[in-house]
Parts: structure tokens; C-alpha cells; sequence
């Protein structure tokens, strides 16, 4: 017999099921289980593909921080593997403790819809924190799926690189730790991490930020912008990179190539901005 399900599909409800206040604490999360992944799955092929999963679900659980509406079908489209892979895969991450699945109904028919998923947070306390009601918006990426390709052939080098010398599964978390590193914003961070996982790439895109604010006096070492209006252009620089991307521009010199573009554009606007330029200290 088929259970009764309750829940309409709406945004209070999705409001109510979200998981996190903060994207920081989604991004926390996600990697914490890509590295128990790492750890505990010995088969590359599933370890590539249950972390795949958990970023698709994490780039669209922004609106409502944890809770994704995706239909498995769609998902399974992203992933290019069948509808019944994405069933395991659940779940795989279901009996992690990584993910739980909410049945919902759509209000005009009260017919049943795709599962709403949400991403459970590590610390179990976590849970009882009561959802904000506008969070801050992460714009979604489209996941092509040249990348995620990518992605699950990458990880199953890093497995058999990673696990054909590690001793215990300590040394082994350790050494998956990925931290960005201290001199990179967390706003630009937390931002740029929504659509890449690598620290080495997020720190990167701050990097092209620090060369084009240039050295406008030498013998004081002064910059034509101040920290906080480089965190500014930064921000505005990635929005804009990340609606090319979406919309498929091509980048035939490599993407920090074209954000350099962008960033040097807005940098040249905005230095002849005397608003924005009144703020320097």
C-alpha cells in the first residue's frame, strides 16, 4: 500500500524543508562528504558518480540552501547514465545518511511529483535551526555534460592514486583535506565555490583579481583599488563569467583568460567612476 503523502510542493514547504542558513554551511557539508566518499567507497566508478550526484544536487539546492527539486529523470539526463543508476545512487547517499528524500504532491491535482532531496547537515544539531526565509541566492550553472565526463574520469585517477598508497583511512583525510587558502576572501569564495570545488581553482580566480589591480603609485605600494573594492569587482566580475558560461560563450583562450578580460573591463569602468572611487581610504 502506498503511503500518504502530505507535503505540497510549494515554497513554504521548501522553505521549511531547507537544511542550512548559510551557503557556507552547504558548501561545508558537500565537501566533508565528497571526502567520506573518497574514504569509504572503494570503487572508482562509484565514488566518481555518487560525487557527481552530490554536486548536481548541491548547485541546485541554492534557492532553498539544502532542499533540491530535481526530478530523477533530469538528473539522470545531467549525469548521462539511466534513470535506474540515479535510483542506487540515491540511495547509496540515503544510507550514507548524506541526503533524505521528502515524497511531494503538486497542489493543483494533488497528484504525486518529484521527490523533493535534501542535503542533511554533518553535526545532527544543525538541523534544528529554523530556515531563513529569502536565502541568499546562488545563480545556477548549467552542468553540461562534457564536465561532469570530466569530473568522474578525474576522480577515478585521483582514487587509484590515492588509495594505492595510503596507509589508514587518518593519513587518508588528511591528505583529501582541500582548503582555500587564507588570502582569498570567504565572499569571493563561498561564491566561486558554488560552481568549482577546487580550492586551487577558486584561489585562482582571486589571483587574476590581485594582477589587474595595478600599482598606481611605487613609492608607497599603492593600488588603484582597496581590498574591499576589490572583493566588489570581484563578486560582479565572477556573476558576469558565470552567465557566459552559462550561456555557452566560448572561451578559446581558457577560462582565466576570459575573466581577466572581464576583470580589466570593469576595473577600467569603475576607476573613472567617482562614486565608487570616493570610497578609497
Amino acid at each position: 500500500m502506498k503511503k500518504r503523502i502530505d507535503v505540497i510542493a510549494n515554497e513554504e514547504s521548501f522553505n521549511d524543508l531547507s537544511t542550512f542558513t548559510e551557503i557556507e554551511e552547504l558548501n561545508i557539508t558537500v565537501r566533508s562528504y565528497r571526502d567520506n566518499i573518497r574514504t569509504n567507497i572503494k570503487r572508482a566508478d562509484v565514488q566518481a558518480r555518487l560525487i557527481a550526484l552530490l554536486e548536481v544536487l548541491k548547485r541546485h539546492s541554492c534557492k532553498y540552501l539544502g532542499v533540491s527539486f530535481m526530478d530523477k529523470n533530469t538528473i539522470a539526463d545531467k549525469l548521462e547514465v539511466s534513470y535506474k543508476t540515479i535510483q542506487r545512487l540515491v540511495k547509496k547517499l540515503v544510507d550514507l545518511g548524506m541526503i533524505r528524500q521528502i515524497p511531494m504532491k503538486r497542489k493543483k491535482d494533488m497528484m504525486q511529483t518529484a521527490n523533493a532531496i535534501i542535503i542533511q547537515p554533518v553535526q545532527t544539531e544543525m538541523s534544528g535551526k529554523t530556515p531563513v526565509k529569502e536565502a541568499k541566492k546562488c545563480p545556477a550553472i548549467n552542468t553540461t555534460t562534457s564536465f561532469l565526463k570530466q569530473n568522474i574520469k578525474n576522480n577515478k585517477r585521483k582514487a587509484v592514486a590515492q588509495f594505492s598508497h595510503l596507509d589508514n583511512p587518518l593519513d587518508n583525510s588528511i591528505k583529501l583535506v582541500n582548503f582555500v587558502a587564507h588570502w582569498v576572501p570567504g565572499v569571493f569564495s563561498n561564491l566561486v565555490g558554488c560552481f568549482y570545488e577546487k580550492a586551487e581553482t577558486i584561489q585562482e580566480f582571486w589571483k587574476v583579481i590581485k594582477q589587474c589591480n595595478r600599482v598606481i603609485d611605487f613609492s608607497a605600494n599603492k593600488r588603484a583599488f582597496t581590498r574591499e573594492q576589490e572583493i566588489e569587482i570581484g563578486t560582479k566580475a565572477f556573476k558576469e563569467f558565470a552567465m557566459k558560461v552559462k550561456n555557452g560563450v566560448k572561451m578559446y583562450k581558457g577560462q582565466f583568460a576570459y575573466f581577466n578580460g572581464i576583470v580589466n573591463k570593469l576595473m577600467n569602468d569603475l576607476y573613472f567612476d567617482a562614486e565608487f572611487m570616493e570610497n578609497i581610504n
